[in-house]
C-alpha cells in the first residue's frame, strides 16, 4: 500500500472501533510515522506540543492493536497494517473461490471488508477491573518477552508468574500490553497496584466484593452466596495482576522477605501454586517472593521472567522519539544507561534541555544524572 491507501485503511479501522473518522492530528501522526518522522518533528509540522502528539499516538496504537489482533506501535505500524490487509483479502479470496459457482461475483472493484474486532469480548461473562492499570504507551521491542508470557499463560496454563527487573526497565509497560492482548480470554481480569496499605485481608475483601457483585449482575439471585477467594479462582478463569509487589518486602534484607504484617501472602501464593484452579497470577516487581525463587523445575505451574535492557535498535528508537536520535556514538550512550527505557528517556530529555552542545561530552564517559533519575536510583 502507498501512503494514501495506508491512511484510508487506518481510517476504516478506527471508524469501525470508535464510529469516528481520523481527525487532522490523528492523520498527521500516522502520516508522520509512515514518513519516519519523530514525534517532535510531527508536533513541529502540526504546530502543537510534543506531549499532545505522544498522547494521540498512544491512543491510536491502542485502538489499532485491539482491532488488528497484534501489538501495534510507532515502529511496526506499516508492517502490521500490511499483514492485516493481506490476511483479510486472502480470507475473502478463499471464500469467493469456494462460492464462485453459487453466487454472482460483483464486477466492480472489491469493496473494503468490514474490519472485525480480533477478540470480541463476551459482554455477558467478561468482567474487567483495570482502573489501576496504566495507559498503554509506546512499546519498544519486547515482542519475544510478550510471546513468552502469552505462551506461559494461555498454552501452558501457568498459575503463578513473576515478572521482575530493575526500576524503569519496562515491566509494567510489558504487562499492560500483555493484558490488553489476552484479556478477552478470561472471564475476570483484575489489575491491582500494591502499596504500603495493601494487606492480604484488604486485597481479599476488595477482590471478593468485585467477584460477588459481578456474579450478581450475571445471576437472577439477589443475594448470591459469598465464597472464599480461592473458590472464585477455581470457579472462573481469572487473570490477576499484582503490580509493585516489592512493596510487600523488607528493604535491607535478602530479596523476598516479607514485611511484618504481610507474611500471610506467603501461604496465599502457596495456595495459588498448589491448589487446583483455572486462573493465573502475574506478579510484577523489583524482586519476587522466596517461594517463587526456590522453584527450579520448569514442569511446575510457576514461571519467572527477568527483564534486561533493550537492544541498540530499540534504544535508538527511544532516543529518536525524544529528539536526540541523530547524535554520534549513540550506541555508547545506550550501553552506558544499560538500555533502560526510563533512564534513556530521562537523559534524552536532559540533553534536549541542555542543548546540542552537551553531546560533545558523551564520548568521554560523562554520566548525565537528571534529578528524576537520581530519585529513582536513591529509591
Amino acid at each position: 500500500m502507498n501512503l494514501k491507501e495506508m491512511l484510508k485503511f487506518a481510517d476504516e479501522i478506527v471508524f469501525a472501533k470508535t464510529g469516528q473518522h481520523l481527525d487532522d492530528l490523528q492523520e498527521a501522526v500516522l502520516r508522520g510515522t509512515l514518513q519516519r518522522e519523530t514525534y517532535k518533528e510531527i508536533a513541529k509540522d502540526f504546530d502543537c506540543s510534543e506531549s499532545r502528539v505522544r498522547e494521540v499516538g498512544s491512543e491510536l496504537w491502542r485502538i489499532l492493536s485491539e482491532q488488528l489482533g497484534e501489538e501495534v506501535s510507532k515502529s511496526n505500524f506499516r508492517s502490521s497494517m500490511e499483514r492485516f490487509q493481506v490476511s483479510i483479502y486472502s480470507n475473502v479470496a478463499q471464500e469467493e473461490s469456494v462460492q464462485i459457482n453459487s453466487v454472482n461475483v460483483c464486477g466492480e472493484a472489491r469493496h473494503p471488508p468490514n474490519i472485525p474486532n480480533s477478540h470480541p469480548p463476551n459482554q455477558e461473562t467478561s468482567h474487567h477491573d483495570l482502573s489501576e492499570m496504566p495507559e498503554l504507551g509506546a512499546f519498544y521491542d519486547r515482542t519475544p518477552e510478550l510471546e513468552t508470557l502469552t505462551t506461559s499463560i494461555l498454552q501452558q496454563r501457568c498459575r503463578l508468574i513473576a515478572l521482575t527487573g530493575i526500576s524503569g526497565i519496562g515491566k509494567t509497560t510489558l504487562a499492560a500490553q500483555l493484558v490488553q492482548q489476552i484479556k478477552d480470554e478470561f472471564e475476570y481480569v483484575v489489575w491491582c497496584s500494591l502499596d504500603a496499605s495493601s494487606t492480604l485481608a484488604k486485597f481479599e475483601a476488595n477482590s471478593i466484593q468485585f467477584f460477588s457483585q459481578s456474579e450478581k449482575q450475571d445471576s437472577l439471585a439477589t443475594n448470591p452466596k459469598t465464597l472464599p477467594l480461592i473458590k472464585y479462582f477455581q470457579k472462573h478463569r481469572c487473570l490477576v495482576v499484582l503490580d509493585d509487589i516489592h512493596n510487600l518486602f523488607s528493604s535491607g534484607e535478602l530479596a523476598g522477605k516479607y514485611k511484618p504484617g504481610y507474611e500471610e501472602y506467603r501461604s496465599f501464593f502457596k495456595q495459588i501454586e498448589t491448589l487446583s484452579h483455572q486462573s493465573c497470577f502475574l506478579l510484577i516487581g523489583w524482586e519476587q517472593p522466596r517461594e517463587v525463587t526456590q522453584v527450579k523445575n520448569q514442569n511446575t505451574s510457576i514461571r519467572t521472567l527477568q527483564l534486561t535492557g533493550l537492544d541498540i535498535a530499540a534504544g535508538r528508537e527511544i532516543l529518536r522519539d525524544y529528539g536526540v536520535g541523530e547524535i554520534e556514538n549513540y550506541s555508547a550512550l545506550i550501553h552506558r544507561y544499560q538500555g533502560n527505557p526510563l533512564w534513556l528517556k530521562s537523559v534524552a530529555t536532559l540533553i534536549q534541555e541542555l542543548g546540542g552542545g552537551v553531546t560533545e561530552l558523551l564520548p568521554y564517559d560523562t554520566i548525565l544524572l537528571p534529578e528524576d533519575l537520581k530519585d529513582v536510583l536513591e529509591e
